[in-house]
């Protein structure tokens, strides 16, 4: 779409998330309409313990799972709206607040458009190391907010055969799992013994 631009933002709904219609030009004078969904850019980190060999996931009901016929949910790594300007503030925020633990260094992967067809969301990926000591706090996300988040600490074994097969769903955790095996090749070794 090069040469295309905005003429006007058309607001359908603003909430949780803003919801557009943006009317558009193409550089040959066609005009055209896209509906986008706007709720600002998101953070999303893997925490991973590589003594214990394991990495904390979350899972909570997901609607649009309900909507297709799905599980209400799914294992996912801890992720969440920028509430503040720092992504990786957010992503300790996050980890501190859905999985009770409290990260200190993150590796940041980048920023990764998530639906760039429909979304305006950006999410800034993080692989963080954590050991026992780390966790601080029961996490199971804000009550107020309704997360209802299950935690599960999942061996390297389990979770890398999971995404193998297909079994990790979330593309944002399938893609910090294959990420952490290329960082950290070290990781995806077996245990000899």
């Amino acid at each position: 779409m090069s040469g295309t631009s905005i003429e006007r933002i058309e607001t359908i709904h603003d909430g949780w998330g803003r919801f557009l219609t943006l009317h558009l030009k193409s550089a040959d004078g066609t005009r055209f309409t896209r509906e986008v969904e706007d709720h600002g850019d998101a953070a999303c980190v893997l925490p991973y313990d590589s003594v214990r060999r394991c990495v904390m996931l979350v899972k909570q009901p997901r609607a649009p799972l309900l909507m297709r016929n799905e599980p209400d949910h799914i294992w996912e790594a801890p992720a969440g709206i920028l509430d503040e300007a720092d992504p990786a503030a957010c992503a300790r925020r996050e980890a501190l607040e859905e999985t009770g633990l409290r990260i200190g260094e993150v590796e940041a992967l980048g920023a990764f458009w998530s639906m760039p067809g429909v979304s305006a969301e950006r999410i800034h990926l993080f692989l963080a190391p954590y050991n026992e000591t780390d966790k601080v706090a029961a996490g199971g996300g804000l009550a107020d907010e309704n997360e209802q988040i299950e935690l599960a600490e999942v061996s390297f074994e389990d979770v890398f055969s999971a995404a193998d097969t297909g079994q990790i769903t979330d593309m944002k955790t399938w893609a910090l799992l294959q990420a952490l095996r290329l960082r950290h090749p070290e990781i995806s070794r077996p245990v000899a013994g």
